[in-house]
């Protein structure tokens, strides 16, 4: 497929979709080519059988024996806490 410089302004949407099935796509400026947009995986069928599991990755699972993080939901939001500001001269604020 070609795609110039106004279609990827107005029509982005058909041409992800073109990538999505496993077309490349030729970006054209000025009647030239000057890029090639292509898929990064091959296209998945139906089935999904061949797209990796959680439990596949790698770092999957890596803190299951620390014992002080047995509701990890809790302990993410409170390492995503503000972090308190020092007065100047390193006191805490009134």
């Amino acid at each position: 497929m070609n795609a110039t410089i106004v279609d990827l302004r107005y029509q982005m949407k058909d041409v992800l979709r073109a990538i999505d099935r496993g077309e490349t796509v030729t970006v054209l400026y000025r009647g030239k080519a000057k890029a090639k947009l292509t898929p990064l995986s091959p296209v998945p069928d139906a089935s999904d059988e061949g797209a990796p599991k959680t439990g596949d990755q790698p770092l999957f699972g890596l803190w299951k024996d620390r014992g002080d993080l047995t509701d990890p939901a809790s302990y993410l939001r409170n390492l995503r806490q503000p972090r308190k500001v020092l007065a100047p001269g390193g006191r805490k604020p009134a």
